[in-house]
């Protein structure tokens, strides 16, 4: 009786885990997986960049006080927006991938989630944030978090960076110093 009871229980879990894994996999085309590669090799290369700025800033001691801590961000940044001199809008988020993220929330999801996401991510307050690449995220704006279901869909980034919404605009933030690292205008549809 008890082994019975038990392979049932292993039986709905892994039932339950298989139904969960459809409804947050996305299949790929093959069209969509070179894209896919194409925007995780340009993240790569910020975080190459954003290393090889790390390198140029003194370390910080473990001991540090705010003020110090503040001058090593400053320096972090500038010695970043530096070796980023001149990046455009869609270094990351070329034209495709914005094509992509508006199809992926028109047709993954139903009206009912298609309307609460775009409910959640315009109700914050995030006028005044300025689109514009290698500025900083103002610490006085809201920080839209992305809705748990549009993030499983989209490709997942390293701990460094985290996507955002302004508006309907898609960014790329840095997590440490809270850069704009990327934008795209109108990613929502």
């Amino acid at each position: 009786m008890v082994l019975a009871m038990l392979s049932a229980a292993i039986m709905v879990a892994a039932f339950e885990t298989s139904q969960s894994k459809a409804t947050t996999e996305v299949t790929l085309t093959p069209q969509e997986k070179q894209l896919v590669a194409n925007f995780n090799r340009r993240v790569k290369d910020y975080l190459k960049q954003r290393a090889t700025a790390k390198k140029k800033v003194p370390p910080i001691s473990t001991e540090a006080t705010p003020e110090q801590i503040e001058a090593y961000q400053q320096a972090f940044v500038a010695a970043l927006r530096g070796i980023r001199a001149g990046t455009k809008p869609g270094y990351i988020f070329i034209p495709q991938f914005t094509e992509y993220v508006r199809t992926i929330i028109n047709t993954e999801f139903p009206p009912r989630d298609k309307a609460e996401i775009k409910q959640t991510i315009l109700e914050a307050d995030t006028k005044g944030v300025p689109l514009r690449v290698n500025y900083p995220y103002p610490e006085t704006k809201e920080l839209t978090e992305m809705p748990p279901t549009l993030l499983l869909k989209l490709p997942q980034l390293p701990k460094e960076v985290k996507y955002r919404f302004v508006g309907r605009h898609l960014l790329l933030v840095d997590t440490d110093n809270s850069l704009i690292v990327d934008y795209t205008l109108n990613a929502l549809p």
